[in-house]
């Protein structure tokens, strides 16, 4: 049976640090954002991991940003229209691939989150040759960050979970995988039938779960119990040996109480079972 962990995420600011490291989690994921990738904020970056590698956590993820300048932090970004941002995307990478060797932690990386910009699939004839090119900048990734990286699912038609095809694509190709629950219920319109395939289908290669409840439409991020996912069918089918974290909007940065939530619900589904 999966292990129920206390798994927080915070940004590296102090103050955040310290409201998580008080309850003991079992997993630690840090959110980083392009304002960490000066010299001071890699400093600061870097003290936070100390501080929460030194309190006994023993899993700590390292979640790569979400948007430079303004722009999605897409893999499928091309030199050709976008050369800026595919140096930062490969300069953060580098660096917290970096970190996470020094200190024994991992990388997570969006294979692709929304898609929003139309412009980034200029450079492709189709949507088969953009994923192939994405396909190679994972490799790449993997390739230098070996058992430090992992790709978390979004709900965009590149790289998404739930669709079979991608599903058996994907596992045969063995990415180490980052599985957001809520991300693949919403891409498969709330269908929990299709989720537990999926979960299914990549259980081998999911080092890591985001645990997140949604009502199957939008991103809409649930303290878990307050949407539509079948937990209770979903839990058994999860990788033992994987990692995981409440993603879960905070109504105060400072206060983890819906992860807290979040943990009490999912500790009593598991009893259950």
């Amino acid at each position: 049976m999966f292990p129920i962990q206390l798994g927080l995420k915070a940004s590296c600011a102090p103050e955040q640090v310290a409201s998580r490291l008080k309850y003991h989690p079992d997993v630690f994921e840090f959110f980083t954002s392009e304002t960490d990738f000066t010299t001071d904020g890699l400093k600061q970056l870097e003290e936070a991991i100390k501080k929460v590698k030194s309190s006994g956590v023993k899993t700590i993820v390292l979640h790569h940003p979400m948007k430079y300048h303004g722009k999605r932090l897409e893999l499928v970004a091309h030199p050709q229209n976008n050369a800026e941002l595919v140096n930062f995307i490969d300069f953060s990478t580098q660096k917290l691939l970096d970190l996470a060797k020094t200190y024994h932690s991992k990388v997570l990386v969006h294979g692709s989150y929304e898609l929003e910009e139309a412009e980034l699939l200029e450079p492709f004839d189709s949507i088969e040759e953009a994923r192939k090119y994405l396909f190679t900048r994972m490799d790449h990734f993997c390739h230098i960050g070996k058992d430090h990286i992992m790709f978390e699912n979004g709900i965009s038609k590149l790289y998404s979970y739930g669709n079979p095809d991608f599903d058996h694509l994907l596992a045969e190709k063995g990415y180490p995988l980052a599985y957001d629950v809520s991300h693949a219920f919403i891409y498969l319109h709330g269908d929990n039938k299709a989720l537990q395939k999926s979960l299914k289908t990549l259980k081998d290669n999911i080092v890591h779960y985001h645990l997140v409840d949604s009502l199957g439409e939008t991103h809409d991020s649930l303290t878990l119990g307050h949407g539509k996912i079948d937990w209770a069918k979903a839990l058994p089918l999860f990788n033992e040996k994987a990692s995981s974290i409440y993603e879960i909007n905070l109504k105060d940065l400072t206060n983890p109480f819906e992860q807290l939530e979040s943990h009490a619900y999912l500790k009593q589904i598991a009893q259950d079972l």
